[in-house]
């Protein structure tokens, strides 16, 4: 490792305008973590059914994949602060759309905003925290802000846990106060673009000329790196999003416990975070991304011949905390070796091309635990992760992230 490079851990080393910039996204999380559970779970409960549920996330899905690139681009170009300000600003609309209709079309639109807002986020989020950091800060960075993003996200998946109690007290149905909580998230998901905006209203984006080989370069880096990482998101799609489903189908686990231990999973995630940025100090933050993942899947190939719901859910906790281990490390280290002018694009574009396949195998997971086979999306999902894991170490166990 080259003198005075080494990375530093602790949130003290990250730097005072990355931390707050982090933080102003606490109440979009704690919004988006009850708005998925709401579109998710608390829809079907009214009746709407599970094929315009599924609608509305592929919709969701298309523009994130159509708009990610061009957005990416453009934020290379640009700069990333106007994308992310405006992604933020969409994430009020979208909720309160929800707080006020039941109607198709409106859902269809607001399905739309929520893809584009996400869209704006991946192109600008992991860039800008790479642009204002360097290699002693930039792993405790990223694991901050995947810290406190899967905290609120669980904080905000497990709300409605609470719901029949605050019913009691305060004589509300469970619409009207399922909808409150939408009404107040979208607005107070106004506050955050305002914080960003002041945050970053000083901040001077450095305009990088780049050289037509670099850039080539940098982008068939780009390629294979995500390329790899595909095979990640084809594996996860098989069981992650469906751990609820196989938990139902196989164990009879109903959804009242179901999204409690989610959200616990979702919060041990979170924490887990916490000793990412201290491994790659000790180690190295490529080997580090070797040891979580690969250690990871061990547990995943063990979840397919476990017996007995409790032991499943305990090493479905160990499997997940070390595989989001390697989460941040990874953001790290692809922002590390992708040039300065095309962290945008590739911010975007690996997202993408991460969750083309993991929605495709998502589908076919479902297809396998409703017939039965509990022990294949876990098989085929470990299989997956040791090929993804040793087409890594072999393209890029020579490659040194830059400043």
């Amino acid at each position: 490792m080259i003198p005075g490079n080494t990375p530093k851990v602790g949130i003290q080393e990250v730097p005072r305008r990355v931390k707050f910039l982090i933080f102003s996204q606490i109440l979009n999380n704690f919004g988006f973590g009850y708005f998925i559970i709401y579109i998710t779970v608390y829809l079907p409960e009214i009746n709407i059914n599970a094929g315009v549920v599924g609608i509305l996330l592929g919709v969701q899905g298309v523009v994130l994949v159509l708009a990610g690139i061009p957005l990416g681009l453009l934020s290379d170009l640009r700069g990333r602060k106007w994308f992310l300000i405006f992604g933020n600003l969409l994430v009020a609309p979208t909720i309160l759309i929800f707080a006020f209709t039941n109607d198709f079309t409106f859902f269809l639109f607001a399905a739309a905003l929520g893809g584009l807002a996400e869209a704006a986020a991946l192109s600008s989020w992991n860039a800008i925290i790479a642009d204002q950091t360097d290699l002693t800060n930039r792993d405790a960075a990223f694991s901050l802000s995947f810290i406190v993003s899967n905290i609120f996200l669980s904080l905000g998946m497990a709300l409605p846990f609470f719901f029949p109690g605050l019913q009691s007290i305060v004589g509300l149905s469970s619409q009207e106060i399922h909808r409150l909580f939408l009404l107040l998230f979208g607005l107070a998901n106004f506050i955050a673009p305002l914080l960003i905006f002041a945050l970053l209203r000083g901040y001077k984006e450095t305009v990088i000329h780049r050289e037509e080989a670099s850039r080539r370069g940098s982008i068939r880096i780009l390629l294979k790196f995500s390329g790899i990482n595909s095979l990640i998101g084809l594996g996860a799609g098989l069981i992650i999003p469906l751990v609820g489903t196989w938990l139902y189908y196989k164990f009879g686990v109903p959804d009242t416990y179901n999204g409690p231990f989610l959200a616990i999973s979702g919060m041990t995630i979170a924490f887990s975070a916490v000793g990412s940025s201290r491994l790659s100090a000790r180690f190295g933050l490529f080997k580090s991304i070797l040891m979580t993942s690969g250690s990871s899947t061990l547990f995943m190939f063990s979840l397919a011949f476990i017996p007995n719901v409790f032991l499943a859910g305990g090493v479905y906790i160990v499997r997940t905390a070390l595989m989001n281990m390697s989460a941040p490390l990874m953001d790290s280290f692809l922002m590390g070796i992708i040039t300065p002018d095309r962290r945008g694009l590739a911010s975007a574009l690996s997202a993408i091309i991460w969750r083309i396949p993991n929605s495709l195998s998502s589908i076919l997971g479902g297809f396998l635990i409703y017939t039965g086979h509990y022990d294949l999306p876990w098989l085929g999902a470990s299989l997956l992760y040791v090929v993804a894991i040793a087409l890594l170490y072999a393209n890029f166990k020579d490659v040194k992230p830059k400043g």
